[in-house]
């Protein structure tokens, strides 16, 4: 009698808590499955450092059920900001894929401001780019054999100084930054030599560095690495080098204004002597 007594109970509690299931937790679940909820989803293709604009994204009401904590939802949070990682078409946004910041890879050239240009050269070999040692913030001199077809090995005036602000490999990602974003080859065990190096230079050193381009000929020195405010000095001197061997023109407008300020000047000398 015991034990038809406690399959009784044991049937009782099992009974109550399918009704518990049924009348309350299922409403509740579908409930929170049917709940909806705004995202900013991806409808054209992001790569990892791209800026992200307005026609790239768009808002849609989704399931909030399973959704991450993080994901974004207002395309205000995500416009103008840099993408971390590649993101493809239909993919949600999670605050962790996305940087106020370009990549490092690609910070300095939003530090160009219009004064100075930004110009790769080709390491042709191994020797010619330092054996692959040289680092962003390097000042080396650029030495031309042949120089102009005269058969001499010069540093050209203009090239003496000159800032590097990226070693690039073959791939594209910056050699001397290889963590900077999540697809860069970093996780490779194998270092990646440098193809090119960036310099920042004035507009008459990148005519001068293009024809060495053009010639195929051209090697680099490494004169300093240090601290950034001694490599402004020689950034410096090399800026009044430049000055003085293309100095500026004077300007045209100011030109044409002279006659006619003369000429406003003397008319009432004129009108005085009548």
């Amino acid at each position: 009698m015991s034990l038809f007594k406690n399959r009784t109970v044991v049937g009782v509690i099992c009974i109550l808590l399918s009704l518990l299931i049924c009348f309350g937790v299922t409403p509740l679940f579908n409930q929170s499955v049917s709940q909806k909820t705004e995202i900013v989803r991806v409808v054209k293709e992001i790569k990892a450092g791209e800026e992200v604009t307005r026609e790239m994204v768009q808002t849609v009401e989704v399931g909030g059920f399973g959704l991450p904590d993080n994901v974004l939802r207002q395309s205000e949070s995500v416009v103008g900001k840099y993408a971390t990682a590649d993101l493809s078409v239909g993919d949600y946004i999670l605050n962790t894929k996305l940087s106020d910041t370009p990549a490092a890879e690609n910070t300095y050239l939003y530090n160009l401001d219009g004064t100075k240009q930004a110009i790769s050269v080709t390491i042709k070999s191994f020797a010619n780019g330092l054996s692959g040692k040289l680092q962003s913030g390097d000042i080396v001199s650029v030495i031309a054999p042949d120089y102009k077809k005269q058969g001499s090995t010069v540093i050209p005036a203009e090239l003496k100084y000159v800032e590097v602000i990226a070693v690039t490999a073959g791939s594209g990602y910056d050699a001397n930054q290889r963590d900077a974003g999540p697809n860069s080859p970093s996780a490779s065990d194998e270092r990646e030599l440098p193809a090119t190096v960036t310099l920042l230079v004035s507009p008459e050193q990148s005519k001068t560095l293009a024809e060495l381009e053009a010639d195929g000929k051209l090697h680099l020195s490494l004169v300093y690495r240090g601290t950034p405010a001694n490599s402004a000095k020689f950034i410096e001197a090399q800026d009044k080098v430049i000055a003085a061997l293309y100095p500026a023109e004077p300007d045209s407008a100011s030109k044409s204004q002279e006659p006619e300020e003369s000429t406003a000047s003397e008319a009432p000398a004129e009108s005085g002597v009548q």
